[in-house]
C-alpha cells in the first residue's frame, strides 16, 4: 500500500510503498478513503510533538474510511504518534478509536472531524459553553478549527466576529456564519473589536494576540486558548486580567483521553449532521501532494480544511 512515511524529523515526508501486516487483538483492517491535514501533524514531522516517537512510521491523526463497508472517522489512540498513523491507503486501527459516520455526513467531511471537528465542539459547548447571549471573537477565524466555531457559535444564536490577518480570508469567515470579519493584528486587534464588546474570545494564535485578546474582553469573560501558531510566548497584562474577573481555558487535544475524543468526535458528527456545524474545505488533495498540504498549513494559506484523498475514494 502506499503510505506518507516519516523518514526522519525535518525531513520532507515519502510517499512509499510499505507492507500492511495483520491486525492484532482489538484492531481492525480500514480501507482509507480520506484524511485531514493538521498543525498537529506539521509538528509531528517536525518533532516539535512525539519526538521519541518511531521512525521511520506513517502519520496522519485523523481520518475517515471503511470497516466492514461502512464508514467510520479515527482518532486518538496514538494513531500517528506512538503508532502508524492514516496518511495511507489502508491502516489498522483499534477498533475503539472509530466512531460510525452518520447518514448525511459525506466521507470528507467527516475526515476533518477527529481533530478540529472535536476541537471546535469542545471549547464552544464545554469549556466556553457559548450561549445566544455571548458576543464572540473568533481569532484565526479563516483555518480548520476557526471556521467551524463561527458556524457552530452562529447557531447556537450567539454574535460572533471572526479576526484574521489577511483580507483575501474575510469572505471565507463570513460564509461560515460570521456577522463580521475583523482584519486586524495582535496591536490593532482590541480596538477593531471594541463596538462588540466581546465576552468569550477563542484563541488558537497567542503572541501578541493573548494580551490583545484579555485587553478586549469585558469583565467576567472568558478566553479560551488552544494553539500558539504565532508564537508559544506572549505578553499577559495581568492587572487587566484579575481586575476584570476573567478566566481562562485552555484546551490541549493531546492529552484528552480517548474516551473523551470519542465522544467529541460523536458529538461534532451529530452537530454537522443537523446543520449546526459546518465544515470548510478548501482543497482535497491526492496523498503524492501531502508535502505541499504541510507548507500550506504552515504558511497559513488555506480557508478552511485540506484534506487528502487516500486509497479508492
Amino acid at each position: 500500500m502506499r503510505a506518507a512515511r516519516l523518514l526522519e524529523h525535518g525531513k520532507p515526508l515519502e510517499v512509499r510503498r510499505v507492507p500492511l501486516g495483520e491486525p492484532g487483538p482489538g484492531d481492525v483492517l480500514v480501507e482509507m478513503g480520506f484524511a485531514g491535514v493538521n498543525p498537529v501533524d506539521r509538528y509531528g514531522a517536525s518533532g516539535r510533538v512525539a519526538p521519541d516517537a518511531p521512525l521511520p512510521r506513517t502519520l496522519g491523526v485523523e481520518g475517515a474510511g471503511r470497516v466492514e463497508g461502512r464508514w467510520v472517522v479515527m482518532h486518538g489512540h496514538g494513531l500517528g504518534t506512538s503508532r502508524d498513523g492514516l496518511w495511507a491507503d489502508a491502516a489498522i486501527v483499534p477498533r475503539t478509536a472509530c466512531v460510525d459516520v452518520p447518514d448525511g455526513v459525506d466521507p470528507a467531511t467527516a475526515a476533518s472531524l477527529g481533530v478540529a471537528g472535536a476541537t471546535a465542539y469542545r471549547t464552544v459547548t464545554d469549556l466556553a459553553r457559548v450561549s445566544p447571549d455571548d458576543r464572540v471573537v473568533v481569532l484565526g477565524a479563516s483555518g480548520g478549527v476557526g471556521t467551524m466555531i463561527v458556524s457552530l457559535v452562529h447557531a447556537i444564536g450567539a454574535q460572533v466576529w471572526g479576526q484574521t490577518g489577511n483580507a483575501m480570508k474575510a469572505r471565507a469567515i463570513e460564509e461560515s456564519g460570521a456577522d463580521r470579519s475583523v482584519v486586524a493584528g495582535a496591536d490593532t486587534l482590541a480596538a477593531a473589536v471594541a463596538q462588540l464588546r466581546p465576552t468569550v474570545v477563542f484563541d488558537p494564535l497567542g503572541g501578541g494576540f493573548t494580551g490583545a485578546a484579555i485587553e478586549a474582553l469585558e469583565p467576567y469573560g472568558r478566553l479560551v486558548l488552544f494553539g500558539a501558531s504565532v508564537d508559544v510566548e506572549g505578553r499577559v497584562p495581568l492587572l487587566v486580567l484579575y481586575r476584570k474577573h476573567l478566566t481562562i481555558l485552555g484546551y490541549g487535544g493531546l492529552i484528552e483521553p480517548d474516551d473523551v475524543i470519542h465522544r467529541s468526535v460523536e458529538g461534532a458528527l451529530e452537530a454537522v449532521r443537523e446543520g449546526r456545524m459546518s465544515v470548510r474545505i478548501d482543497s482535497i488533495l491526492p496523498l503524492e501532494d501531502v508535502n505541499d498540504a504541510l507548507r500550506r498549513i504552515e504558511r497559513r494559506e488555506a480557508s478552511g480544511k485540506l484534506v487528502l484523498s487516500l486509497g479508492g475514494s
